[in-house]
């Protein structure tokens, strides 16, 4: 009987499939001029939006490389917390986590990052100002979207995977409740090791920023949407006519449904996948690894088994700062994983959920 591959043997060959789909939509881009006899790269390159938007958008995507970026950045952290909702459970340290995550990350982090990097660019690139402002809006967006979601798709399956990381991404995972504002909720050094803003700085100054902070954009909603406490997914999977269309978008976004289920606190009751679901934008992630699992159910309850509501600034800061909470993950001498399971165990799925793997150990 053939054994079943091991954890490694899963991320290798996962890898080597994703090499082929970072280079698919370049590939695929090169055969359309090929095919089409276009050579955009001999033409004027142009710095206007392929579709018309309001003045103020036209301003602000018009001043990228000054103060545009950080606005958007700013305006959208905004928007993003402001929307969010909060249940009871969202107690004074809890409220004081959310919000400094908040802040610090898409107030202070993003914008300086955005700004010193594009006063840093121009120094260690100098020839590379606008070098692929040559490539279609369109192809452009789908080559980012694909890169920038794939590769945070591995950041964030590799945290769970990985037990020496778990504990970078556990304050993620906390929280016993669902909110689209929590979707920033994040200890600082997961946050500053990938965020997105790096790639949207480098490919502005490369002349790809349109499609960089329209991909930034989407994804945005994408996510917060996908952790929201509203179920917007479910009439897709009661209605009839719209079956079809959910059976689509389960597949190919993160919806409630999909992400509720990485956040519950069990996987006993056949609903909840805290061990798999890792896509953010794109839950087509989890289809092709087979990581995943689709059951349209919501989880009864999210968060951590074993959390011991750790101190807002040992969850923000750690390993920096330590929780004093004896038996913590964060604690000086705590835990790397505080909810091991047991590998003889098996977990029961229920018949209504669609398994995309068997999951992977935390």
């Amino acid at each position: 009987m053939k054994s079943a591959p091991t954890l490694t043997q899963k991320i290798s060959r996962d890898a080597l499939i994703s090499i082929f789909i970072y280079a698919l939509p370049v590939v695929l881009m090169f055969l359309s001029f090929y095919v089409s006899g276009v050579r955009p790269w001999e033409q004027s390159t142009s710095t206007e939006l392929p579709f018309k938007a309001p003045w103020f958008i036209e301003a602000v995507f018009k001043n990228l490389r000054t103060w545009g970026l950080p606005v958007i950045m700013i305006v959208v952290g905004i928007i993003e917390f402001a929307v969010g909702l909060y249940e009871n459970k969202w107690t004074k340290n809890e409220r004081i986590l959310d919000i400094v995550c908040f802040i610090v990350p898409k107030i202070v982090l993003r914008p300086l990052i955005a700004y010193f990097g594009l006063k840093v660019l121009p120094v260690i690139l100098p020839g590379g100002k606008d070098a692929f402002a040559w490539i279609p809006f369109w192809w452009g967006f789908l080559i980012i979207a694909i890169a920038d979601d794939l590769t945070q798709y591995w950041y964030h399956r590799l945290h769970h995977q990985l037990p020496f990381l778990w504990r970078f991404h556990r304050t993620h995972h906390s929280a016993p409740y669902m909110g689209m504002a929590m979707a920033g909720r994040q200890n600082i050094i997961y946050t500053i090791f990938f965020s997105q803003i790096y790639l949207t700085t480098s490919l502005t100054y490369l002349g790809l920023g349109y499609s960089a902070l329209f991909v930034s954009g989407i994804k945005s909603l994408i996510t917060t949407g996908a952790h929201s406490s509203i179920p917007w997914d479910k009439p897709f999977y009661t209605i009839k006519w719209l079956k079809p269309v959910g059976w689509v978008l389960e597949r190919l976004i993160s919806t409630p449904a999909t992400h509720h289920a990485h956040h519950a606190d069990t996987t006993d009751d056949g609903v909840g996948h805290y061990k798999g679901n890792f896509g953010n934008m794109f839950f087509l992630w989890d289809v092709i690894f087979k990581t995943g699992i689709i059951t349209r159910q919501y989880p009864k309850s999210y968060g951590l088994k074993h959390y011991k509501e750790e101190e807002w600034y040992a969850q923000f800061l750690w390993p920096i700062f330590k929780s004093k909470k004896e038996g913590s993950e964060l604690a000086a001498n705590g835990p790397e994983v505080g909810d091991e399971v047991e590998q003889s165990k098996e977990e029961h799925i229920t018949p209504a959920a669609t398994v995309l793997s068997p999951g992977s150990p935390v």
